[in-house]
């Protein structure tokens, strides 16, 4: 089949709110012809099928709204600056420094721009992923592949669910299996349990919150029947349920930037990039929760326009710097972002960067050392704990050499 070839100012891949808001920004700021490609039939990202509220506060619509309609939002504004949206895309691979071919019910075709934006988001880990033994029987979920069945295919899920995780995602989880009628007996974490130990319902009901768990195997074969856990006393039992869904632990889709040899950071997985959202693959954008699974979809979406005036300073200039230091964390911190210094002296989304922490830290001391020289102290008030973010200002940044070595970030 013969191959369409075609070129674009600014190739965005992914339509979730990254994506959407940074072709968003760039359409309006006239950087030419702007194409942002989504794989899936309907662009918005994960918020297409998150339909309780809280989206977009004042950066969409003024008061919150539910997912979908944030999507269809971002969409709109993406349309309506200019930006070319398909859907049904897939981007297959890398023919060049700035080429992609995609595949699509229209034909194939290999797409040459003057900047490419890395927006395919992040997905969490399923149960093979995790090394859960067990039989392979149907109800086992993650928390997209759930909201998706109950929201947008109107699946009949089952009766009783075991949700896998402790943090917002999860008890976006349990309420989707409520709405969906389920029961959800427990909650499961290898943390240690919240003080009150259980999750309350809006109806006042309580489900249990199981703290050092850990999930041992899953039981059953036509349907599921239960899953096997252990606590940190050595206890064992046998939660009865047909459906468990597995939340959290995310992980970026990083494949597509692995294909075009973009350099991953060994904490977040996804792209090394700067403040100016910068890979180190020359024209190579990234942004979203690719960058650091996972943010909000408000994040996201401010991440995007934010990577619109690099772009376009690119799209001018040409300029891409090499041999930045890289930006590194100690245990018991997991990762940073941005994970590169911005020669250019960027800062960071507010100015902060984003932390996250293996285990509970109680008003941590963070210290930023490089090549030998503390370049900055910063005490946090509050405790910083796994799976929640925690940011660490980035006005020290004018101190760092960016042509020393790696910036590093302890805890004391």
């Amino acid at each position: 089949m013969t191959r369409h070839e075609r070129t674009v100012d600014v190739l965005i891949v992914g339509g979730g709110p990254a994506g959407l808001g940074a072709g968003a920004e760039l359409a309006a700021s006239g950087a030419g012809r702007v194409e942002i490609l989504e794989r899936e039939q309907t662009a918005g990202g994960v918020p297409r099928h998150c339909h309780h509220g809280g989206f977009g506060g004042r950066t969409i619509g003024g008061g919150g709204t539910t997912g979908p309609t944030y999507a269809q939002s971002c969409v709109a504004a993406a349309v309506r600056a200019g930006a070319t949206l398909r859907t049904g895309v897939t981007v297959t691979g890398w023919a060049g420094p700035l080429t992609v071919d995609t595949t699509a019910p229209t034909g194939l075709e290999r797409i040459t721009a003057r900047a490419v934006i890395l927006a395919t988001g992040a997905r969490e880990r399923p149960r093979s992923a995790r090394l859960v033994p067990g039989s392979r029987p149907p109800g086992v979920y993650t928390t997209g592949e759930l909201q998706q069945a109950v929201h947008l295919y109107r699946q009949r899920i089952g009766t009783r669910a075991v949700v896998i995780g402790d943090e917002p995602v999860s008890r976006a989880a349990a309420d989707t299996l409520r709405v969906a009628g389920v029961d959800v007996v427990a909650m499961v974490t290898g943390r240690p349990a919240p003080k009150l130990a259980a999750l309350t319902r809006p109806s006042g009901d309580r489900t249990p919150v199981l703290g050092r768990t850990t999930v041992t195997a899953l039981t059953g074969r036509e349907r599921l029947t239960g899953v096997s856990v252990r606590h940190q006393d050595g206890r064992t039992a046998t939660l009865r349920c047909d459906t468990v869904v597995f939340t959290g632990d995310w992980i970026p889709d990083h494949e597509l930037a692995r294909r075009g040899e973009v350099t991953l950071d060994p904490g977040t997985r996804g792209p090394a990039y700067d403040a100016a959202h910068r890979t180190d693959r020359p024209g190579v954008f990234a942004v979203g929760n690719l960058l650091h699974g996972v943010e909000s979809a408000g994040v996201a979406l401010a991440e995007g326009r934010g990577a619109a005036a690099p772009v376009l300073r690119h799209l001018t200039t040409g300029a891409w710097p090499t041999g930045r230091p890289a930006v590194a964390v100690d245990s018991p911190l997991r990762w940073i972002a941005p994970n590169l210094v911005d020669p250019d002296g960027g800062l960071p989304l507010r100015g902060r960067f984003v932390l996250r922490t293996d285990r509970r830290l109680s008003s941590p001391l963070l210290v930023v050392r490089q090549d030998g020289r503390e370049l900055h102290r910063q005490r946090l008030l509050l405790p910083a704990v796994p799976d929640r973010p925690f940011h660490l200002r980035g006005d020290w940044l004018d101190r760092a050499d960016p042509g020393g070595g790696t910036v590093r970030v302890s805890v004391r």
